[in-house]
């Protein structure tokens, strides 16, 4: 007689209320572990609590509950009358265009906001890593060229526009992104030429590093505003805003230049040795060996030095350049708008945030990918 075994039963998948019940402990378990370890531990999360709790209160009421958003024309009564009590948001729409275009032509500036999105998805494409390759480079120069053409003009029937009349958003952008683009190669061959056996090539690195690091923005960009000219021949003037593009690269550089030199410092020499072994050249052992593994070691820094590169951005106000937060300033001149100046800086932070935490985030993603490597 044959004796029959019944197979195991799978088990049965959680249903809703077990599922909740499972999250709730899950939660309880997390709050007495983290906030409320013990009595000190439960007093100071308990005060941090009620205080976090009435400035979110108070922020909402301020910014949603008691703010007004739209307004007739140039009528500031009603925002006036909730000084202190609400958040006068109609300034925005009644400013947008200059804090992100500056004085550019208003007539023109859906040409602007077009280079601004041509960055964005340029930017986008950049993460991809299907995407890179010949492509990518080809996509970048097409890219840039329809930005200047956007932005200049002077072809295909658009009106051309000097780069006076250029700012803000679109300023921070090229300052930012070819500022990156030429700083990075030179921060590259800088940290090789750091580590040079040439005593003149590494002696030149680190002078160059030394005094770029040596002196503060400002004064390059003074520099390359008002003492450049005076080096050039009569006759010769290269545009204002070139000039601090250049200042730009020149820290980009020096400043990635040593963040690079640390991670070819963290290399093991093995590495090094084993690409002698295989008969590579000097370009190619750095290029397929040492620079692909270096780079991947300090990717958190490299971050962190491209999202304070795009911050300081701003400090093209001291030589008269409408950055984006230049415009956002002389937008507020106007007596009638004088007073919600709060708002308006919100809104420029709003923007500055979304740049600097989209490349947190896909610094994060390169990271886990470089791990999982």
């Amino acid at each position: 007689m044959t004796s029959l075994t019944s197979a195991p039963e799978s088990p049965l998948p959680l249903g809703r209320p077990q599922y909740r019940r499972t999250l709730s402990a899950r939660i309880i378990a997390w709050l007495r572990a983290n906030l409320f370890a013990s009595i000190p531990s439960s007093i100071m999360s308990l005060l941090l609590i009620a205080v976090l709790g009435k400035a979110f209160v108070s922020l909402v009421q301020w910014g949603f509950v008691n703010a007004i958003w739209i307004v007739s024309g140039d009528q500031t009564g009603p925002c006036r009358a909730l000084r202190g009590i609400g958040a006068c948001w109609a300034v925005i729409p009644e400013k947008y265009r200059f804090i992100l275009f500056g004085t550019y032509p208003f007539s023109e500036q859906w040409r602007p906001a077009l280079a601004t999105l041509t960055f964005i998805a340029l930017f986008y494409l950049t993460t991809r890593r299907s995407f890179w390759g010949r492509k990518l480079v080809a996509t970048w120069i097409g890219a840039l060229v329809l930005i200047g053409v956007l932005m200049w003009g002077g072809i295909f029937d658009l009106t051309y526009v000097s780069q006076d009349r250029w700012g803000g958003l679109p300023v921070t952008l090229i300052l930012a992104t070819f500022g990156l683009a030429f700083g990075f190669p030179l921060g590259i061959l800088v940290a090789l030429g750091r580590r040079s056996k040439l005593p003149a090539i590494r002696s030149l690195c680190v002078l160059y590093v030394e005094l770029i690091r040596g002196v503060p923005l400002i004064s390059l960009l003074f520099m390359a505003s008002v003492m450049f000219p005076l080096f050039m021949p009569d006759g010769v003037n290269i545009d204002k805003l070139l000039r601090a593009q250049i200042a730009f690269v020149l820290y980009a550089g020096a400043y990635l230049a040593e963040v690079i030199r640390g991670g070819l410092q963290a290399v093991p020499r093995g590495q090094y040795d084993a690409a002698d072994a295989l008969g590579l050249s000097y370009w190619k052992k750095n290029g397929l060996i040492i620079l692909p593994q270096a780079i991947r070691h300090v990717i958190p820094p490299l971050v962190n030095t491209f999202i304070a590169f795009f911050k300081d951005t701003s400090l093209v106000l001291i030589i008269g350049i409408f950055d984006l937060l230049t415009t956002a300033k002389t937008s507020i001149i106007d007596p009638a708008w004088q007073s919600f100046s709060v708002e308006v800086y919100i809104f420029v932070s709003l923007i500055y945030f979304a740049f600097c935490f989209a490349m947190s985030r896909y610094s994060r993603q390169l990271e886990a990918q470089a791990r999982s490597s």
